[in-house]
């Protein structure tokens, strides 16, 4: 049943018993969101662990010679799941409107085995504790900005905008990077970075707010069902950056890198 924000289309009802209903509604719909992104960050780790702890390591960094001897380097599989997890972010972002809600659930939960398969090269690269410590600072981080968002009184609108210019050119600088090589851009790009996401992370949450009631609330329950897949969806990445800028800022390397 899909519940109109104008107060003035109940009968009878004052704009107090309307105002209650959208928050209740809201309520339940930020708590959907928040489940599937919990949900979507535990299949990533999941699946990140699962193949680092396995022979499934094999089969995506498999252990070649090297001028510092026997090394694990990247495979096709390895090189084929850094890029799968934008490929299901391409389609739901086209598609959201257009499939199905079981469709968008299903693209959903395969984006986070991509994005799992993409993440396995952190357990190579950090110890496994700095790997944990940093998540929880990450977690935190997350809730905090998250909450602020969702109750701050200010317009966040002219801030995402800032910050979306920023995330643009971390990519590209991640880009140049990649070629030049340098530790000290490297550790530039770390630093805007959290900026970046700490920033995102709040305005994601007041823009998923604000859009509840064009998107969700006046649209219908099963158009409700894949806006709140989506949102997840969005603010998972804001995450999972985070916790990337994060562990390369505060990670400890492990003794074989």
């Amino acid at each position: 049943m899909a519940f109109s924000p104008d107060y003035r289309t109940y009968p009878g009802a004052s704009r107090t018993d309307t105002a209650a209903v959208l928050d209740a509604g809201l309520r339940a719909y930020m708590l959907r969101v928040y489940n599937w992104m919990a949900g979507g960050l535990v299949l990533t780790g999941i699946v990140a662990y699962a193949i680092a702890s396995t022979s499934l390591l094999d089969l995506f960094y498999p252990m070649e010679m090297t001028l510092r001897g026997p090394m694990r380097v990247a495979g096709g599989l390895a090189y084929l799941s850094m890029f799968a997890p934008l490929a299901f972010v391409l389609v739901l972002n086209i598609g959201v409107n257009k499939l199905s809600t079981t469709a968008v659930q299903g693209l959903f939960w395969a984006f986070c085995v991509a994005m799992g398969a993409s993440l396995t090269n952190i357990f190579l690269v950090y110890t496994h504790e700095s790997v944990v410590r940093v998540f929880f600072i990450t977690a935190a981080t997350f809730a905090s900005m998250s909450i602020y968002g969702y109750t701050t009184r200010s317009d966040l609108t002219k801030m995402g905008s800032f910050m979306m210019m920023g995330l643009f050119g971390i990519i590209i600088a991640s880009l140049v990077n990649m070629f030049v090589g340098s530790s000290a851009l490297q550790f530039a790009i770390s630093v805007i970075g959290v900026l970046v996401f700490v920033g995102l992370t709040a305005y994601d949450t007041q823009r998923i707010k604000a859009d509840y009631v064009n998107f969700a609330y006046a649209s219908g329950t099963d158009n409700a069902a894949k806006r709140a897949v989506f949102d997840s969806l969005t603010l998972l990445l804001n995450f999972i950056n985070l916790f990337l800028m994060l562990l390369q800022l505060l990670g400890n390397r492990s003794s074989n890198n």
